[in-house]
């Protein structure tokens, strides 16, 4: 009986919070998030590799369809509804002849600016904590194999 309200309370109190608006949910993107600027830089007349290379590869390569490739970009922002993104390209013997799509909504644009907040760029020039600060000091015992101690060297 005590097990019984225990795990009925437990219930109730998860229930109560994912109510509550508490629980985190995170966005959710999947799929290709291109660039306008490499976008823009495609050009008819390429050939598929030069695509290949500036978009990388598309998320739908139909077996079916050889002369089509799509970039798919799916985004859930906050548990809200999902939202579809295609940037269609079309190859006539391996050379891009035309692009369609509705990728660069006006709200695709924030998108980029939200994922570009959280990524942290990290200094690489900091020697903080390190055991020599000063880059350009040289060490007179390396510690790699077979330096042995300053006994030996004597």
């Amino acid at each position: 009986m005590q097990k019984l309200l225990r795990t009925l309370g437990m219930a109730i109190l998860a229930s109560s919070v994912a109510a509550c608006g508490l629980v985190y949910v995170p966005d959710v993107q999947q799929g290709n998030l291109l660039d306008k600027k490499t976008v823009e830089q495609l050009q008819p007349g390429m050939t598929k590799r030069q695509v290949l290379v500036l978009m990388g590869s598309p998320s739908v390569n139909s077996p079916f369809y050889q002369n089509r490739w799509d970039y798919v970009s799916t985004v859930a922002h906050r548990g809200g509804p999902m939202k579809v993104r295609t940037f269609s390209l079309s190859f006539n013997n391996d050379v891009l002849v035309s692009t369609k799509g509705d990728f660069f909504a006006a709200d695709a644009e924030a998108i980029l600016k939200d994922q570009k907040k959280y990524h942290q760029d990290y200094p690489t020039t900091d020697t903080k904590g390190d055991k020599n600060t000063d880059p350009d000091a040289k060490k007179s015992d390396d510690g790699g194999f077979g330096s042995g101690s300053d006994d030996d060297k004597k």
